[in-house]
């Protein structure tokens, strides 16, 4: 490692320490890099422009967002709580159920964990404290519920994972389904045992006519993914015209539909969104340079040198990638672990034969549950404002979820063909 690096990576150490944006912080060393090797700093800026104006998929970031503002904005994700009650609600425990279940609903509309946990949270706590659960164990479910929100498709951190590692989005959309459904079903699995532990209540079981009502009123909220992965893998549609496609149908059923969206709502929609994407945009702009002086120093080669000398097979090298991932999920947020490791690992990945489809359904999966892991889960922090619960209590109460999402990453992570069987079908 020349030393214009090694005084690069210690400015970027300086710059978290100090709590800098870690984007800003990634442009600032790298800069600095190319100043001290006595290149023009001067590519950072044709570096950043160009490859976030060139790149049509990521048009397919905004577009989810807008979509998932304008749901959280309008009743959309009170239908979509109503049909799950009616649909689960009225198991032992059938709140917890009906929470699961929700969020793997707007996982398919919007695909993303803070957009879940700060939309469908706020009525999903509510209600279950109203039916006597307990604060702390609603929470967290919450919490834990919202992680199927990047893994099922659409998704907006499988997007960007496509874009840096080069990998087919449909395909990963593809390959997200499966352990969606089956993290759904371990969530729920565990809400019976605790249910059935604490006694929680079963929800009220709703007569013919007030199940065709309340369904019929979900339909076109419930639409939203049939339109988005029917279209994309008819290949009517790309995902980015997919992201455009749900961005509009959201506002047509959001004022048409439900008429629940006013014009001052609709107007801090677009601040939100622009103000999501401008920071979504400078991270991913700062990889593409970060990941421009990794190239010049051959970092790749040596990372993977060092690596592949202990971690020789597939097998070693995802346990490894698995454990690092969880340890640094602890402390970082996942886009900083997708920034900084993802130029790294996937050249390695690829030597060792390893289906970048796959690496990707892995990696995601792993940084998404550091998001209910303490000390920094962003989860956590979201679930911890909305249910006024103790940090300490939630904690308590969402590890044994994250012990079955790690059950299920083992899952993903040794038996392939649970999620590729899905791409290797349909996939292009």
């Amino acid at each position: 490692m020349s030393h214009a690096m090694m005084i690069s990576l210690g400015l970027l150490v300086v710059c978290f320490v100090i709590r800098m944006p870690i984007a800003i912080g990634m442009i600032i060393s790298s800069t600095l890099y190319l100043a001290v090797k006595g290149m023009d700093p001067s590519v950072v800026v044709e570096i950043f422009t160009s490859k976030m104006y060139n790149n049509f998929i990521l048009l397919a970031v905004p577009l989810f967002i807008f979509a998932a503002n304008i749901m959280n904005s309008s009743k959309v994700t009170d239908k979509i709580f109503d049909f799950s009650k009616v649909l689960v609600g009225r198991w032992k425990g059938g709140l917890g159920h009906v929470n699961v279940i929700a969020s793997l609903i707007f996982s398919g509309m919007t695909g993303s964990a803070v957009a879940d946990a700060s939309g469908l949270g706020i009525m999903e706590i509510e209600a279950m404290r109203k039916e006597g659960y307990d604060d702390g164990f609603s929470a967290a479910i919450t919490a834990g519920s919202a992680v199927i929100g990047p893994i099922f498709p659409p998704s907006i951190p499988l997007v960007i994972y496509g874009v840096i590692a080069g990998a087919s989005i449909g395909n990963l959309f593809l390959a997200g389904m499966v352990p969606g459904i089956i993290l759904a079903l371990a969530l729920c699995i565990y809400v019976c045992y605790i249910a059935n532990k604490r006694n929680y209540p079963s929800g009220k079981r709703y007569a013919g006519m007030e199940f065709v009502r309340m369904t019929v009123s979900a339909i076109p909220a419930l639409l939203t993914p049939v339109i988005l992965l029917m279209g994309i893998y008819t290949g009517i549609m790309t995902a980015t015209e997919a992201g455009a496609v749900a961005a509009l149908y959201a506002l047509i059923i959001s004022v048409f539909a439900y008429r629940s969206i006013t014009l001052p709502e609709f107007m801090q929609v677009l601040k939100n969104t622009v103000r999501s994407t401008g920071q979504i945009g400078i991270m991913l702009g700062a990889a593409y340079v970060f990941s421009y002086v990794i190239a010049v120093e051959n970092l790749p080669s040596l990372a993977g040198s060092l690596i592949l000398s202990f971690a020789t097979t597939k097998v070693s090298f995802l346990i490894f990638v698995n454990i690092i991932l969880f340890i640094l999920g602890m402390l970082l947020d996942s886009a900083v672990l997708q920034l900084v490791l993802l130029p790294i690992l996937c050249p390695i990945a690829q030597s060792l034969g390893i289906d970048m489809v796959h690496f990707g359904v892995v990696f995601t999966l792993n940084t998404m549950i550091g998001l209910c892991t303490p000390p920094f889960g962003m989860l956590l922090f979201i679930v911890t404002g909305i249910s006024g619960e103790k940090m300490n209590t939630i904690i308590k109460e969402v590890m044994p979820m994250v012990f079955v999402m790690v059950l299920v990453l083992i899952l993903v992570t040794f038996v392939p063909d649970v999620i590729m069987w899905l791409p290797r079908l349909f996939g292009r």
